[in-house]
């Protein structure tokens, strides 16, 4: 699952996604510059497992401090968007309620030097138990959400009820506004944003390393 902490070790650092082509752009990146130990988390997909995975692995003792990024794909919800533009929560909203983000600039800045030439969006991400399009997609837009997904909202409430700790979402847009992904040329959608999620572990890194908690 990844590589556990040591005697010792800096707090840890569990990446949670849904879908194994996630996992395998997260797991086959170099992880190189990791402050402390790091796990990448696949929760299948949908808020329930993800609350479920999440909370069963920071039930671990060698995962019980570990600083929280819910990462994968998303669809974006504002015009303009583009596969392989990059979302950086400030909150994410649920049904269970809101959850703020830690280090959102500090994020942002990383993101902007790890993957250059790749627009970093910031604001609201908003769960949903399903696909979103057409007329769902624009409802979601106008409550001020910049971007949906069935896993960030649940991975980080199932994080900060399980103890104080740094909490981040980070996804990549694969379906957008202009850019559904039934439309001819999703594919190489995809394909920019599998290249993209490979090369965000930098800056997870250099957040995990300006926010470790201190050990309890």
């Amino acid at each position: 699952m990844g590589r556990e902490p040591g005697p010792g070790a800096a707090p840890p650092l569990l990446i949670a996604c849904a879908l194994g082509i996630e996992h395998f752009a997260l797991r086959s990146a170099d992880r190189g510059g990791a402050p402390g130990p790091v796990t990448v988390v696949r929760t299948g997909m949908g808020p329930d497992r993800a609350r479920r995975a999440v909370s069963r692995t920071l039930g671990e003792a060698r995962w019980r401090d570990a600083a929280v990024i819910a990462s994968g794909f998303c669809a974006g919800l504002a015009p303009g968007m583009h596969p392989g533009d990059l979302i950086v929560a400030e909150e994410t909203r649920g049904p269970d309620g809101t959850t703020p983000c830690t280090g959102t600039e500090l994020l942002v800045k990383a993101l902007e030097r790890a993957v250059p030439g790749h627009a970093v969006h910031t604001g609201p991400l908003i769960g949903s138990d399903h696909v979103v399009r057409g007329p769902e997609r624009v409802a979601l837009g106008a409550s001020g959400a910049i971007a949906v997904d069935m896993e960030s909202a649940a991975t980080l409430r199932a994080a900060t009820s399980s103890g104080p700790r740094p909490v981040a979402a980070v996804r990549v847009v694969v379906d957008a506004p202009e850019h559904e992904l039934v439309r001819i040329g999703t594919v190489r959608g995809g394909i920019s944003a599998f290249r993209v999620l490979r090369a965000v572990l930098p800056a997870f890194f250099e957040w995990h390393r300006s926010s470790l908690l201190p050990r309890r």
